[in-house]
């Protein structure tokens, strides 16, 4: 599935009110000041503009979009807030732009389930987080395998249901990653998205201090 479509979709909406996400992880993240930071699927970099706030001028926040639409909406937003920094950066989330080890904290909001290959996209967080950084991700789970008509469907896929993966391959995932202590901070009831029933939740987790993770 190309990202095209993803990115299509989402400058369309770059401008408009509505919300896009499926959780709060920001609320979760309890950034530190010092800290460097990276929103995935960064969108119009709201998330992004609060953890700079968080972090202070001696942190810094790396915003990371497919959607040319909504980097361009945060670019904006922060410069007209003089905000210095924070950088968003256009990357697919499988070969993040940035060097091991060298962030303490990750997080996503409804965007890891759109990704052609998810477990590499959690090998990439587990590369660029330091030894004991922090994952807090927002995401969608399906309930039963998604049929194979949709999973290839790009528009199925850019409008974040496709895409998902069962609750036990997700967590699997991550252990294959090398995280550890691994925690569902909320959950929600099954609700219909398109054509199948899907779960929302928010999860934490740690890279283990000696991890040997292949990427």
């Amino acid at each position: 599935m190309s990202y095209l479509e993803i990115d299509k979709r989402y400058t369309g909406l770059a401008t408009e009110s509505c919300c896009l996400s499926c959780g709060g992880a920001i609320n979760y993240s309890r950034a530190l000041r010092g800290e460097i930071c990276v929103d995935l699927g960064s969108g119009r970099g709201t998330d992004v503009l609060r953890l700079a706030e968080e972090v202070g001028s001696e942190g810094f926040v790396y915003g990371i979009d497919i959607s040319e639409g909504m980097l361009k909406k945060a670019q904006q937003t922060a410069a007209k807030m003089d905000v210095k920094n924070v950088k968003f950066i256009k990357a697919v989330l499988e070969k993040l732009p940035l060097e091991d080890r060298s962030v303490d904290l990750v997080i996503s909001n409804c965007t890891i389930n759109h990704a052609q290959d998810k477990q590499q996209v959690w090998n990439e967080i587990a590369r660029i987080l330091k030894n004991g950084g922090r994952f807090v991700v927002s995401d969608i789970y399906s309930m039963d395998e998604v049929p194979e008509k949709f999973r290839n469907d790009p528009e199925a896929i850019a409008e974040c249901w496709a895409g998902a993966v069962t609750k036990e391959i997700y967590l699997a995932q991550l252990s294959r990653a090398g995280f550890e202590n691994i925690e569902i901070i909320e959950e929600s009831s099954p609700y219909s998205k398109g054509e199948i029933e899907v779960a929302s939740f928010t999860i934490t987790g740690k890279i283990g201090k000696c991890c040997s993770c292949s990427n």
